[in-house]
Order: C-alpha cells, then sequence, then structure tokens
C-alpha cells in the first residue's frame, strides 16, 4: 500500500524526464508508437499526482505537505527539496492536466516526431519541479531547464518567422533567470546561515532597502514571464509561430509560472517590499488589462489577437496579489488556473481553424460555419467562457479580484474607485474583440478563394474530446468555485495576515518621523517651570 511517505513529487517529476530519455531507442518508423508511448506516460504521471492530491493532501493545513528533502551539497545546506501547498498544488494539478492534453493535441505532428515528444515530456518534468521545488537554487535550474525545450519547440516546429520568435524568447526569459540567480545568492548570503531552503529564506528578517532590490530582481524576471507590459514583447511573437500543443504550453502553465513566483518569493518571502510596491504593481496591472484588451482588438492575425487577450487577462492576476485581501488574492490563484484551462482551449482551437484554413489573418476568412459547424459551436463556448460569461471560471475568478481589491482598506477610495473603472473598461472590451473574431471567422459572407483551395472539414473525435475536456472544469469551477478554492484557501489567509502586519508595520514607519517632529515641537513650546 503506498502511503504519503512515498515519493510522489520526486517521482511526478522524474518520470516523464526519464521516459523521454528512452523515446531515441523506441522502435517506431512513422511517429505512431512515439505518440501513444508520449500520452501513456502524460497519463500515468498525472494519474500519480491525482491519487497522491486524492490520498494524502489536507486541504486545512497552509504548511507544506507531501514533503521531501535529501541532502545535496551540505557545505551550502543545498537539498533536492520538494513539497506543495494551497499555492502549488492546483498548479501542479494543472500542469499534468494541460500537458497530458497538448501531448494528445500534438497527435498530427509528423516532423521529427521522436525529438518532438521528447521535449514534450522534458518540459512536463521540468514544469513540475518549479511548482514543487523549495529550495532557491534548485528553483531556478527547472526555470531554465523548461526553456530549452520551449527554444527548440519553436525554433524547429513553428511558422515562417520561428528563429526569430525563438531568440527574443530565449533572450528574454534567460536574461531575466539572472535577477532570479542574483537575488537568490543575496538571500542565500545573507546573515549568519547560508541557505538557499525556501522556507530559511522566508524566516530571515532583512532590512527593507535590501528587500527592494530582492524585490526588483525578482520582479524583472517573473515580470517577462507573466508577462507584464513593458516585458511582454516576447509572448505574441512565440504565440504567433507556435504550435497547437506549444500554444497550450505557453498559455496554459509558462504564464502562470511568473504569477506563481510572484506570490512565492516577492509577496511571501518579501512581504514589506511588497507593501511598498504594491501601489505601482496597481498601476501595471490597469496598464495590462486596457492596453493589452486595445491591442487585441487592433489585431488582424488570429494568434496574436489571442496572445494580448492573454497578456489582458493576465492583468487581474496581478490586481489580486496587490489587493491585499484574502478575495482577492484566493481570485488571483483562480484566475491563474482559469486563465490556463481557457487559454489553452482557445490556442488549441486557433491551431484546429488554422489547420483548415491555413490563414491566421482575419481578413481571409469568413463564412466557414456553415462548413465547420462544431467547430464553430466549441470556439462559441470558449469564447463565452474567456469573456468571463456567469457559470463559468472566468467569471468567478475576476468577480472575486474586484470585490476583493474594492473592498481593500490598503488604499483611498477614490484611487480604488478609479482602478475598479479601469479593470471594467477592459472587461468591456472582452466580448467586443472576442464576438467580433467569431463573426469574422464563422459569420458573413464566404471566402470563395478559400473555399475553393482548402477543405474545411469539421472537427473530429479528437478535438472535441480535447475542447470537451477542458471545458468541464471551467464549468465546474464556475458553477462551484469550492472545487478550486478550498485546496488553497488555508493558503492565502495565512499570505494575506502576513501581508497586512507588513502593511501596518510599513504604515507605522511613516508616522514615525511625524511622531518625533511633534514631540520636538512639544518640548521646544513647553513652558519653564523653575
Amino acid at each position: 500500500m503506498l502511503t504519503a511517505d512515498f515519493p510522489w513529487l520526486t517521482t511526478s517529476i522524474f518520470l516523464p524526464i526519464a521516459a523521454s530519455a528512452a523515446i531515441p531507442f523506441l522502435p517506431d518508423k512513422d511517429g505512431k508508437t512515439v505518440r501513444w508511448y508520449a500520452l501513456i506516460v502524460g497519463l500515468i504521471d498525472f494519474a500519480l499526482i491525482v491519487y497522491a492530491f486524492c490520498n494524502f493532501y489536507d486541504f486545512s493545513s497552509p504548511d507544506l505537505q507531501l514533503v521531501e528533502s535529501y541532502t545535496w551539497i551540505p557545505q551550502l545546506d543545498l537539498r533536492w527539496s520538494v513539497g506543495a501547498d494551497g499555492l502549488s498544488m492546483p498548479l501542479i494539478l494543472l500542469t499534468g492536466f494541460i500537458t497530458t492534453l497538448a501531448i494528445l493535441a500534438a497527435w498530427p505532428v509528423t516532423l521529427k516526431p521522436r525529438l518532438f515528444y521528447f521535449l514534450m515530456l522534458a518540459m512536463y518534468g521540468g514544469q513540475i519541479a518549479v511548482f514543487a521545488v523549495q529550495d532557491m537554487l534548485l528553483f531556478f535550474l527547472a526555470w531554465e531547464l523548461e526553456l530549452i525545450p520551449v527554444y527548440l519547440l519553436l525554433a524547429i516546429w513553428g511558422g515562417k518567422k520561428r528563429q526569430y520568435a525563438a531568440t527574443k524568447f530565449i533572450l528574454y526569459t534567460a536574461g531575466g533567470s539572472l535577477f532570479i540567480l542574483l537575488s537568490a545568492l543575496a538571500m542565500a548570503f545573507y546573515g549568519d546561515t547560508v541557505s538557499f531552503d525556501m522556507q530559511t529564506l522566508a524566516a530571515k528578517v532583512y532590512p527593507l532597502k535590501l528587500q527592494l532590490w530582492l524585490y526588483a530582481g525578482f520582479l524583472i524576471a517573473y515580470a517577462i514571464k507573466l508577462p507584464i507590459i513593458p516585458l511582454h514583447t516576447w509572448l505574441p511573437d512565440a504565440h504567433g509561430e507556435a504550435t497547437a500543443p506549444v500554444h497550450m504550453l505557453l498559455a496554459g502553465i509558462l504564464l502562470k509560472m511568473g504569477g506563481y513566483a510572484l506570490i512565492r518569493m516577492n509577496v511571501e518571502m518579501l512581504p514589506d517590499a511588497h507593501a511598498t510596491v504594491a501601489p505601482a504593481l496597481v498601476i501595471l496591472g490597469v496598464v495590462n488589462i486596457i492596453y493589452a484588451a486595445l491591442t487585441s482588438f487592433a489585431q488582424r492575425n488570429l494568434k496574436r489577437k489571442i496572445a494580448y487577450s492573454s497578456i489582458s487577462h493576465m492583468g487581474f492576476v496581478i490586481l489580486g496579489i496587490v489587493s491585499f485581501t484574502d478575495l482577492g488574492l484566493s481570485g488571483a490563484v483562480l484566475q491563474m488556473v482559469s486563465h490556463g484551462l481557457i487559454g489553452a482551449s482557445l490556442f488549441f482551437l486557433v491551431g484546429a481553424t488554422y489547420d483548415r484554413t491555413h490563414t491566421l489573418m482575419l481578413d481571409e476568412m469568413g463564412g466557414v460555419g456553415q462548413k465547420m459547424k462544431k467547430i464553430f459551436a466549441m470556439w462559441t463556448v470558449c469564447s463565452m467562457a474567456s469573456l468571463a460569461l456567469p457559470g463559468m471560471s472566468g467569471f468567478v475568478a475576476e468577480l472575486m479580484v474586484f470585490v476583493g481589491f474594492a473592498t481593500s482598506d490598503a488604499y483611498s477610495l477614490p484611487f480604488r474607485v478609479l482602478v475598479v473603472f479601469l479593470a471594467a473598461v477592459g472587461v468591456i472590451l472582452t466580448p467586443i474583440y472576442l464576438l467580433s473574431n467569431l463573426r469574422e471567422i464563422f459569420y458573413g459572407p464566404e471566402n470563395k478563394e478559400l473555399l475553393e483551395h482548402q477543405v474545411l472539414v469539421d472537427a473530429e473525435p479528437r478535438e472535441i474530446y480535447i475542447i470537451s475536456a477542458l471545458l468541464i472544469p471551467i464549468i465546474g469551477i464556475g458553477l462551484y468555485p469550492k472545487l478550486l478554492t478550498q485546496i488553497y484557501d488555508a493558503k492565502t489567509l495565512q499570505l494575506t495576515e502576513k501581508l497586512r502586519n507588513s502593511l501596518s508595520l510599513i504604515a507605522q514607519r511613516k508616522l514615525e518621523p511625524e511622531s518625533v517632529v511633534l514631540q520636538s515641537a512639544t518640548v521646544m513650546k513647553a513652558p519653564n517651570l523653575n
């Protein structure tokens, strides 16, 4: 009988990596054996994660669970340390789910299938490691590990500008990773003890000036990945050239790494700096929402339109993180999971549409709804989910962020009203560009040239299954959010309490100089009684 002492997380990390190493030795000529092998490995790994979660994860505890720790380099207190809490467990589950579906979405791949599925499985393990490791150096290594497969997946299987997009991706993300390493080293060597353990680092007391420098270093790296404007330009280029399974990984998981790390390092480890920098992040979050929504509205390339839509939706994650309320932070985590599911579904449909029309330009589409009724129906439902239709996960997540920020006492009432109003503008823009998108693809007069040169077949069972699998949690969470929120409620409550304490401390520090001045003035005006 397997127990909680079994190395569940270590197994879920190394199983797909080890399995990928066997792919070059599999007897396969046309790629069919390799793809089935990769899918079975993905399903087994996801089943292990779900089994561990269902049997050994305690919803009521905010602490790390499924913890494993093995000595690596004792002189520097480096350990193979993994664990999951309310912040990481939902994203580990999301990773297993989305990556397995992405492997199924890659079924039509015929170019170098061995290498393709090798990279997919290697990336599977690397992504889980990012969310599970509890050592800063291991986190940096896992963060770097997932860059290489994405670069190759873009550079080899991408579109016409794939080399440009892949190079830009690696320059942005690898450059940002250097700031993670520098900040991690500064934290590890600060004080009397040298340690890379995240719990130990979070327990250290750093002066505010040092916290701000560390916060800035982490923020640059995670702002690239999230992404936060103006460090976002790699994402539309990467999405513009990626294939459908890579789209699913980029939108479904990679962007969530930035949000997760921002909460794990910046919020949890550097709460005083977070309380100081929060107003600036509020502005960046609003800019993300509005600017990306307006840019998405103006795009004529289908992939780039959905890419900018993703950037806009991630702005709500930023607002939730800086709300200083449990409801807002809970909404940010829910938005990450929700967008992971919705973004993966939309980008998969973009790929399915391109496979039939062989164009991404909206001007060259039109009237294909009669030929592709099932794809039209799937596009409609997924677009409704993205525009936050009530009853779907996006609505609940954005509502929680809005209410959480609006009820926060960390900001003045006029500031909150202005931010909520501007964010609401972004919400209004979303249905405009998504419904316009549906109209231009499926409605209107048919493009005769497109119909003459392309065979517009409707959705096949594999495609229907993938979208159905994604819609089940989207609708399930939308109707009953507690399915997800109960996983991390204890953790977000703990983090919010920590942030509130830091907020009070910062406020006291601002009042101290005024108190000193008032005391001095009182002494100067006091009458001489002698």
